[in-house]
């Protein structure tokens, strides 16, 4: 960031005086050429006000300038965009209506209501279109005007009228870039020059507002990057993901399927219940190694519970609903109130704590039908949570060894580099500020005592407590929210939860809320894309296979076969009259990590030949050889073989 001091500084129509952009110029031209917005640093506010370089500083201002390596520059690129490409649609389909343009992780897009079909076919008419626009060097102008004025100028526009029609305040921005006019609160580039790499990339529908109740638009994607380079190595990304996605990648291995019978709801395979067990497995082991002790609550529980939990008035729109005997009950969308009825089953003592409760309860979420994605949006998942019930004086040390049990269960399955963000309190909250105070300091205290980088992610707490977040990096570069630690002081006191302390009187006791894997179903997505479905050995459903070259070793490879199942292997055998190069393809395909090539030479030495899957082919290896290598590296879970 480049600081800058304006003092003084009057308008452009009184005193002629240079916008930001300008006056850096003036200072810097190389740093100039690379400026994209700038911030307002202001002493009291703890939001950043983000500006246009066109802006001309009226009064004594500190200025931060944002280069176009910061993430809020990259942000203003695509949305910037999104304005672009707004404009083009309107030379190309002039009775389109626009609703909202955002930029989004990794791009932008932009809901408009037409009547005329379009296809992926019609991007590149409209990419054309941008380019024209873009080398017209045509300004970002911001405008402030009234709310009359605003609904005046987008009279014919029903979406943006709703919007303004919520707006409280009445002084109100719009955005002209050329012809094009939009409701905005910007920033933006300084002009459409700025844009040197972008790329439409889908058409998808969209419901005005999410709701199905509303009227379907369209909606385009696209995404802006500050170098050609840089959007290369983006779309070569994309292509890569496209190869590992983790629905194909299923049925190639048989491991899972969705059917129209339960839309959002994953049936799973034997292949894929091997998979699912074998984290599971993992998952209990380290669990009861570290001192939690497992629950399994109900499903289905009374609304009663879900009132006091607050979840009826802050999350009764994401639930399912049924009625037994007359009397109301939920499908639970979380674990916690049943973890709490187990904990108010006994009195307990301050000696106990801290109490560590671990569930990996299936929880139920009404999802929309536009939002499901394979295993990553489901309408059925399981939690792999914990619930803690501790006092403050353990509190630091808890969540100390959360992170520790995260980071090591993430190096196990090979995700090494993650972030933290801090979620803070939502305006949908339950609780008084003082515990909300009190739970964000804690958490903060925590990250830093630990020397953990973060970042402040305001207004995305659980509604009941703030939350740290981790963000795995899978091998595609991509981020994934999976771990999260949530620490409320509220449900404890909604439910008059106590133990008792030393003094032999009732205190109330700290709630800590975590999982590490998330949403188990989510996690094997993760898990399958960033191996490409090349599973470690550990993981691997199949973990050999047998090939014989011919009939005449069928009973050799029967009986390596039976070997390596009595040893606990995962093995198959492949016995078909087929080429043994064809074979080699079948076990490819299959994404088996070990396959055990046998001929009359093997047969006659007692020997296998042994070709992985990740390459390096071993012969004439005595099978308690290759057994002791393969038993080794799935006792270390090693994610190579």
């Amino acid at each position: 960031m480049f600081d800058i001091y304006f003092e003084n500084i009057g308008t452009a129509q009184s005193s002629g005086r240079e916008t930001i952009y300008e006056l850096l110029s003036g200072l810097d031209k190389p740093s100039a050429r690379k400026a994209v917005i700038a911030k307002i640093i202001a002493e009291k506010s703890t939001e950043s006000v983000f500006i246009d370089l066109n802006f001309i500083p009226e009064k004594s201002l500190d200025i931060s300038v944002l280069f176009q390596d910061d993430e809020k520059s990259v942000e203003t690129l695509n949305h910037s965009t999104s304005h672009i490409m707004a404009s083009a649609i309107s030379k190309i389909y002039p009775k389109a209506k626009f609703a909202i343009g955002p930029s989004i992780k990794d791009g932008f897009y932009y809901d408009f209501d037409i009547d005329e079909n379009i296809s992926l076919s019609d991007l590149k008419n409209i990419e054309n279109e941008m380019k024209k626009i873009i080398s017209s060097n045509t300004v970002f102008q911001r405008e402030n005007i009234s709310k009359q004025k605003a609904l005046e100028i987008f009279s014919d526009n029903p979406y943006k009228t709703e919007i303004i029609n919520e707006l409280e305040d009445d002084n109100i921005s719009i955005y002209r870039t050329g012809d094009f006019v939009d409701l905005c609160s910007g920033p933006h580039i300084t002009n459409t020059s700025k844009v040197t790499a972008f790329k439409l990339l889908s058409v998808a529908g969209a419901y005005w507002r999410g709701s199905e109740e509303n009227k379907m638009l369209v909606r385009i994607y696209g995404t802006a990057f500050f170098s050609k380079d840089d959007l290369k190595k983006y779309l070569d990304r994309i292509e890569r993901a496209k190869l590992s996605d983790h629905r194909k990648i299923g049925r190639d291995l048989d491991l899972f399927s969705f059917h129209d019978e339960a839309p959002g709801f994953p049936f799973w395979h034997p292949k894929g219940v091997i998979l699912r067990n074998t984290v599971i497995d993992y998952w209990r082991d380290i669990h009861a190694q570290s001192g939690y002790r497992e629950i399994q609550t109900p499903i289905i529980l009374n609304n009663e519970l879900w009132k006091t939990s607050g979840h009826w008035d802050h999350y009764k729109d994401n639930m399912y609903f049924i009625k037994i005997e007359d009397a109301d009950y939920a499908v639970k969308p979380m674990n916690c109130p049943g973890a709490i009825l187990v904990y108010k089953t006994h009195q307990h003592s301050y000696k106990e704590f801290p109490l560590r409760f671990a569930e990996l309860g299936l929880v139920h979420r009404h999802e929309k039908s536009g939002v499901l994605h394979g295993l990553f949006r489901v309408r059925n998942f399981t939690q792999d949570d914990a619930h803690i019930f501790t006092t403050s004086e353990f509190l630091g040390s808890e969540i100390k060894n959360i992170i520790k049990m995260i980071n090591d269960i993430y190096e196990v399955f090979g995700f090494k580099d993650y972030h933290l963000e801090l979620s803070t309190r939502p305006d949908d909250r339950i609780g008084t500020d003082g515990m909300w105070d009190e739970a964000e300091l804690q958490l903060e205290k925590a990250m830093k005592e630990n020397g953990l980088d973060y970042k402040i992610n305001p207004g995305d707490g659980a509604f009941y407590g703030p939350k740290i977040d981790f963000h795995i990096k899978d091998a595609l570069d991509r981020t994934w929210q999976c771990a999260t630690i949530q620490l409320d002081f509220a449900m404890p006191e909604l439910f008059d939860l106590y133990y008792m302390g030393e003094d032999n009187q009732k205190h109330k006791p700290i709630m800590l809320h975590r999982v590490v894997l998330g949403s188990l179903e989510r996690f094997i997505g993760i898990l399958i894309e960033n191996y490409s479905g090349n599973l470690p050995l550990w993981l691997a459903p199949v973990q050999v296979i047998i090939l014989p070259i011919s009939d005449k070793v069928s009973e050799y490879a029967e009986d390596v076969f039976n070997i390596l199942r009595g040893e606990g292997l995962r093995v198959e055998i492949d016995s078909r009259i087929e080429s043994l190069d064809k074979k080699i393809r079948n076990a490819e395909l299959g994404k088996i990590p070990a396959m055990i090539i046998i001929g009359e030479k093997e047969k006659e030495s007692g020997t296998i030949s042994l070709r992985k899957k990740s390459g390096g082919d071993i012969r004439d290896i005595k099978l308690e050889e290759l057994i002791c290598m393969i038993k080794e590296n799935i006792d270390e879970r090693k994610t190579s073989f």
